[in-house]
């Protein structure tokens, strides 16, 4: 499929997302939607693809909505919003978080609104050092969608949460390494690099298991000790039976490299 607002590859086991509307600091439009969507059924179905990475081109990761794209009059009759987020953003969050293989994100400059909590949504985040995380919904008199009332107070704890819900205020990559926000801050010119090598070290590991451990932790948020213990011994009877698993423990005894298949 020809894209318009997307870069898409499939190379070395991972397929590479690239939101493409730079001059819109790669704001998501409806089609923008329709192409992400398409183009992550690709990544869950390609049985090459054992990993993904999602960036931005240009200086932005993600602006949130491009506000362009909707018909917003002051004194004349509301939009939807529930419609937008119903239909395009709240199944884009559920399938990066239930996509079986790892998602890292790569933010190379601001991700504010709904696509800071796009970022988020990935299993491991990197930030160039000069990109910003902007919760920027209250400044418009919304509240922070895709994931983002969810998901930043398990990350920062309700006080930072809700300063950054209420103020808008921007956080460094710096600040947001520091507070668990995400992964790792890195230098600009080592992202991409950084990004990279992760992404293909997750292509040639066990896919299975990575799922596995996704769905675990996620699941944890919800769940008493009791309930995970029993999810843990569940999981790990499964993955026992895996060929990666015993190829793991083959390659740790034989002291090589392990040949993993993601099976």
């Amino acid at each position: 499929m020809a894209y318009e607002t997307i870069l898409f590859e499939i190379a070395n086991g991972a397929a590479r997302l690239t939101l493409n509307r730079p001059d819109r600091l790669n704001s998501f439009t409806v089609q923008m939607h329709g192409e992400v969507a398409e183009a992550l059924t690709r990544a869950e179905q390609d049985d090459r693809v054992r990993a993904l990475l999602i960036t931005g081109a240009g200086r932005a990761f993600c602006a949130g909505q491009d506000l362009g794209d909707r018909a917003v009059v002051p004194g004349e009759q509301g939009v939807d919003l529930g419609e937008s987020l119903g239909n395009h953003y709240n199944p884009l969050i559920r399938r990066l978080v239930n996509l079986p293989k790892p998602v890292v994100c790569a933010v190379n400059g601001v991700a504010a609104g709904a696509g800071a909590n796009i970022a988020l949504a990935g299993d491991v985040v990197f930030a160039a050092k000069s990109a910003k995380f902007i919760q920027s919904f209250a400044n418009i008199g919304l509240v922070p969608d895709s994931g983002g009332t969810w998901i930043l107070p398990r990350l920062v704890g309700h006080a930072r949460a809700m300063g950054l819900a209420l103020t808008g205020q921007p956080v460094t990559a710096e600040q947001a390494e520091s507070w668990g926000l995400i992964w790792r801050a890195v230098d600009d010119a080592k992202l991409k690099e950084e990004a990279n090598a992760l992404v293909e070290q997750f292509a040639r590991g066990p896919t299975k298991g990575y799922a596995a451990v996704k769905a675990a932790i996620r699941r944890s948020w919800g769940a008493s000790l009791d309930a995970q213990l029993d999810h843990e011994r569940d999981n790990q009877r499964e993955l026992g039976r895996s060929a990666d698993y015993r190829e793991g423990v083959a390659a740790f005894s034989e002291k090589r490299k392990p040949n993993f298949t993601g099976r």
